[in-house]
């Protein structure tokens, strides 16, 4: 399959300034947390961030979601810094895109418009291509302008036009067009998924989930004793990635690393992912990877909670791994989580602290949920 050449929400070095929302209820701490949180997308698509605002208020406007005051002190402080896009930390409808472009004059782009094109820049394989220009085409089939007529080129011709219709209305079935092959392309890819996975069903299969950037990757190669990619960035692993480990001298596993999650995911990309996190769904048992280390993992294990149980596989069982204990500045917080959160084990990926604890709980799990029936029989009636 050709993949359509759909343009990135971000250019490399983009000067962006942050947009956040803080509600009377809501902590100042945990809105300016979400803000560091989007900075790190923004890196990681490229863009230098260059400033933030936070808008206090109740309720969301409707035309500019920040009021029109606060749009016009952004405008200034756009032209200001120099800044050639805005960032909203919250999904903004396209009446407010249009508006607040109008009023600012450069590009603005919403959390979910982020999340997407680091996912366009992080995808390498054939299927992970395909489910993240699903995720686009959906996310962008209410947000289409004349700005998207060139899609016209990739299947116009006679007759793709009807009498009286508009450019944008043709746009507009090109993509649902689009949107209808790559799901049955995913359906194909899912599919041979199914085949892949009836040759190991005989096999202990180990799912790692959690929040992105939480070191899954890293335990993989701690565990397994490879070399998958690992960098300090959101979202390095979009394809799962399945590693035989052995946990003794006659049991080994499969450990497949799957997709992190992240506060606000966008449904319409998890429903696109289905297939990749189907690894997870069919997995024997999962280890929920945290990183204890910083101060919002709790809110982190709520996410992928949430996330595990709109895939409802949230009663799987599970084992939660505190990871990069080895920078952990307060001691008190691993008797917290050890009292808190059961059953759980404490590690440190990168330095290879209590790993052959970690294989001992997983080799545990994996005795309880394996039946094991004798049988008695006369020698007359086996069979070789």
């Amino acid at each position: 399959m050709k993949h359509s050449n759909i343009p990135c929400l971000l250019e490399a070095q983009e000067k962006a300034i942050l947009v956040g929302i803080h509600r009377p209820f809501q902590p100042r701490w945990e809105t300016e947390g979400y803000l560091d949180e989007l900075a790190l997308l923004a890196d990681t698509a490229g863009a230098e961030v260059v400033g933030r605002i936070i808008q206090e208020r109740r309720r969301i406007e409707p035309t500019t979601f920040i009021g029109k005051g606060k749009a016009n002190f952004l405008a200034n402080l756009v032209a200001q810094l120099g800044a050639d896009l805005v960032i909203f930390d919250e999904d903004l409808s396209p009446v407010q895109v249009r508006n607040l472009e109008n009023i600012t004059q450069v590009k603005v782009i919403d959390r979910s418009g982020l999340i997407l094109d680091v996912f366009a820049r992080r995808a390498k394989s054939k299927e992970a291509k395909t489910q993240v220009e699903l995720a686009q085409l959906r996310y962008l089939l209410p947000r289409l302008t004349r700005r998207w007529g060139h899609l016209s080129r990739q299947y116009g011709g006679i007759g793709t036009r009807g009498p009286g219709e508009t450019q944008l209305e043709v746009d507009r079935r090109l993509v649902k067009k689009r949107i209808s092959i790559l799901v049955q392309d995913l359906q194909k890819i899912e599919k041979q998924r199914c085949l892949r996975r009836r040759g190991r069903r005989d096999v202990f299969k180990v799912a790692l989930v959690g929040y992105t950037n939480s070191g899954k990757s890293t335990l993989l190669n701690a565990l397994a004793n490879t070399h998958v990619a690992v960098e300090n960035r959101l979202f390095v692993t979009l394809d799962p990635t399945v590693r035989a480990v052995k946990l003794n001298a006659h049991q080994k596993i499969l450990l497949i690393d799957t997709v992190g999650f992240i506060r606000k995911l966008p449904h319409h990309l998890v429903a696109s992912f289905h297939s990749t996190l189907e690894e997870a769904i069919f997995a024997d048992m999962l280890l929920m990877v945290v990183d204890i280390s910083d101060h919002d993992f709790r809110d982190h294990i709520a996410v992928v909670r949430d996330v595990l149980s709109e895939l409802g596989i949230l009663g799987k069982p599970t084992l939660i791994v505190f990871n990069k204990v080895d920078r952990l500045t307060d001691p008190r917080i691993i008797v917290q989580v050890k009292s808190q959160y059961q059953p759980c084990m404490i590690v440190s990926a990168q330095r290879g602290i209590f790993l052959e604890d970690l294989k001992q709980e997983i080799l545990r799990f994996l005795e309880e949920r394996t039946v094991k029936n004798e049988m008695e029989c006369d020698l007359k009636e086996a069979q070789l």
